[in-house]
């Protein structure tokens, strides 16, 4: 890679010198067990101990104060009370220090006081060109170079295994719980970093570096909150074009957990939802428990991704390809039947075979283990999965089978190495372990198993996914002062290109028949005021006028309606529009996430919006590849294409509307706060979309609401 945006955490992650300040003789402090760690596992490069009170700790010369060291560290590792900590980074900052780890706590994460310590911390960082992990973080470890700036007691049940998995976690205490989780089930992550209260150094920036680093292969993360969402994305995106998966634990989905998430971290939780849409859209794959984002992290290892996912099931258990076939439905990975003619052939090798898929061989294979290699080669061959799934439970583990079934297994894999091999048996470690060599993935649970090549698929297609479109180029948009009236909102929006129902604003009974004459029966009238934005719920909205004297008296009734529900609203007058009745009713919209920003949103207008909350989100902007992508995966794409008979609607119009809408929220800028477009009519196919209602909120330069 040519540009390595987070190569200036190399200093902290693999540096040649660190100093410990706050340094302790005892190797079970806070301020002992790096130095201990580091000792143990024989860091290659120089300690220097800082501690004013001690001439040696754990046999290593110590030094009073940051100036007195004989050269300038990389890193140094910052062990002192909080109160202390800022003044030890200005004397590392001074000192030329290139990283600190703090492992302090006291900040942000207590209150308001805590906060502005660690912002005046961050500031004195910066100022030297320092890099700052923290505070309140348990530090990192990388084995790969014996570097363990941290105090984790994780190191006593034993060290990291070699591997290409890389953790980084915003808790410490749970990212140490997911390396030894992992050092448990034989996985290797030689490095894992936690950051605390991301003062500077932000979990988007560690995955950076992990996505640079050519030994690490897969990426697991865990958050409570996103900081600098702009460095997670170019994170996600460096990771996506180099095929390395990143499997992410996001937490504090609930109301709860998100008050848990800022009391811990001082992080921001953010809109779950909004995050999906935006971890999606970069490939990354989203675990719900440890046991999950081990499982996925574990198949990844095996860097087969593929593009079209589909799994083919061999078992000796006909309970068992039930069992799969249900997992398999319930995430929506295919399981398309093997070849009839194929089927015909395996039922003249084993009669009582039920070769579909789940292809169940029986128990009668293991009289013959030829057999089972004939139908897992008929499986990979013919039926062309890019994933196997073979359920042989403890027959798989038995010492009188296992090693002429590896013989079968391992001569089909030979012949078609480019498919994801994963087996389901209950053996001892030493067997497992044998298995995995072969190439196969083991798992003891079989839906497991099919959740782990399920993630493992869509990181293929992710990755397979070509460049996007360009969005929609758009004119400058100028957002008015404050919120404008719906007129003034769909004029705006029609300078960019996004079309509206036909309308006019009037001042005068007389005035609304004259447009309406000219607009074409039926018509709807509506107050248009700055300051309802929600209409319907008022009864300012009046539809299907069809006379003259239909609209004066709806005109006058608009108006005393107005000033009797919104008594201090100011009215700019009434609006005239065609009413269409032959389209498709759509939500479409934009909110701006505190976290990630413009979020477009998509679904089935009207009242099926509350009804069935059938809508997609995606971040913003993006062209109309992604546009139709969007539409196909809500329910109401079926609608949009005519189900029943029905015509099929103008998709390509709505979809050049919604790609338009996401441009036009990027140009808006930072003010722009909402748009709704509630109901967009979507005419037959080649006849339109149209907007026929519209509200734009504009807020302050901050987003907040005026």
């Amino acid at each position: 890679m040519t540009d390595m945006r987070f190569e200036s955490l190399t200093p902290l992650l693999a540096p040649r010198s660190v100093a410990v300040i706050g340094a302790s003789d005892d190797p079970t402090r806070i301020g002992g067990r790096p130095i201990a760690a580091m000792l143990a596992k024989g860091f290659a490069g120089r300690i220097f101990p800082v501690n004013p009170k001690r001439e040696r700790i754990q046999g290593l010369a110590a030094w009073p104060r940051v100036a007195d060291l004989p050269e300038v560290p990389d890193v140094a590792v910052v062990a002192v009370p909080a109160a202390q900590a800022l003044g030890v980074v200005e004397e590392l900052g001074r000192h030329g220090v290139k990283g600190a780890i703090v492992f302090s706590a006291g900040f942000a994460e207590v209150d308001e006081a805590g906060a502005a310590a660690q912002s005046k911390m961050v500031e004195i960082a910066r100022s030297y060109g320092m890099r700052l992990l923290g505070p309140n973080c348990l530090g990192l470890f990388n084995a790969r170079v014996g570097f363990y700036p941290t105090f984790s007691s994780s190191f006593e049940t034993g060290w990291p295994i070699a591997g290409p998995i890389g953790i980084a976690s915003q808790s410490g205490a749970y990212g140490t719980h997911l390396f030894v989780v992992a050092r448990n089930r034989g996985l290797g992550t030689p490095i894992c970093v936690t950051t605390g209260n991301e003062g500077d150094v932000t979990i988007g920036d560690v995955i950076g570096w992990l996505a640079e680093d050519p030994q690490t292969e897969v990426i697991a993360a865990y958050a409570e909150g996103i900081r600098k969402a702009d460095n997670l994305l170019a994170a996600l995106s460096i990771a996506k074009a180099a095929r390395k998966p990143v499997v992410f634990m996001k937490v504090g989905r609930s109301a709860l957990g998100r008050t848990a998430a800022r009391s811990h971290t001082a992080s921001i939780a953010g809109d779950d939802a909004v995050t999906e849409a935006v971890l999606s859209e970069y490939g990354v794959v989203r675990a719900q428990t440890t046991e999950e984002m081990l499982d996925i992290a574990y198949a990844a290892t095996r860097r087969i991704y593929p593009a079209r996912n589909t799994l083919g099931v061999i078992t000796v258990s006909g309970g068992a390809g039930v069992l799969i076939s249900d997992a398999a439905e319930a995430v929506g990975l295919p399981m398309p039947p093997m070849p009839e003619q194929t089927q015909a052939r395996l039922r003249t090798l084993l009669p009582f075979a039920a070769p579909a898929n789940p292809v169940d061989c029986t128990g009668q294979a293991f009289n013959d283990l030829s057999l089972v290699g004939r139908f897992a080669e008929a499986v990979v061959a013919e039926g062309g999965y890019s994933s196997i799934l073979a359920f042989f439970s403890q027959t798989g583990g038995a010492a009188s089978i296992a090693p002429r079934l590896r013989a079968q297994l391992a001569g089909v894999r030979a012949r078609f190495p480019d498919r994801l091999y994963v087996l389901s048996v209950l053996a001892p470690p030493e067997l497992v372990r044998a298995y995995e060599e072969d190439g196969f993935l083991v798992f003891e649970d079989p839906s497991r198993a099919v959740r782990a090549i399920h993630a493992i698929g869509r990181f293929g297609a992710a990755f397979a996914r070509g460049e996007r479109a360009a969005p929609p180029a758009v004119p400058s948009v100028r957002l008015p002062p404050t919120t404008p009236s719906e007129p003034e909102a769909k004029r705006i929006l029609a300078e960019a290109g996004i079309a509206v129902v036909p309308e006019r604003l009037v001042s005068s009974p007389d005035e609304a028949v004259e447009a309406a004459e000219a607009l074409g029966w039926p018509v709807v009238l509506k107050i248009a005021s700055p300051d309802v934005l929600h209409k319907t719920e008022h009864g300012l909205v009046l539809l299907n006028l069809t006379s003259a004297d239909a609209v004066r008296s709806g005109y006058m009734t608009l108006w005393q309606r107005a000033r009797a529900t919104n008594p201090g609203a100011r009215i700019e007058g009434v609006v005239v529009a065609t009413q269409i009745t032959d389209g498709i009713e759509c939500l479409l919209g934009v909110h701006r996430d505190p976290v990630f920003g413009p979020i477009a949103a998509f679904g089935l207008g009207g009242i099926f919006v509350e009804v069935l909350r059938d809508v997609v989100l995606h971040p913003c902007p993006f062209g109309e590849d992604v546009a139709h992508e969007i539409i196909g995966r809500t329910r109401a794409a079926s609608v949009l294409r005519g189900a029943r008979g029905g015509k099929p609607a103008d998709v390509k119009a709505l979809a050049s509307m919604l790609a338009r809408l996401s441009a036009f929220a990027i140009a808006a800028g930072p003010r722009l706060r909402a748009i709704d477009l509630n109901p967009v009519f979507v005419m037959p196919e080649g006849k339109g979309a149209f907007a026929a209602d519209a509200v734009i909120e504009v807020g302050n330069e901050n987003g907040d609401r005026l």
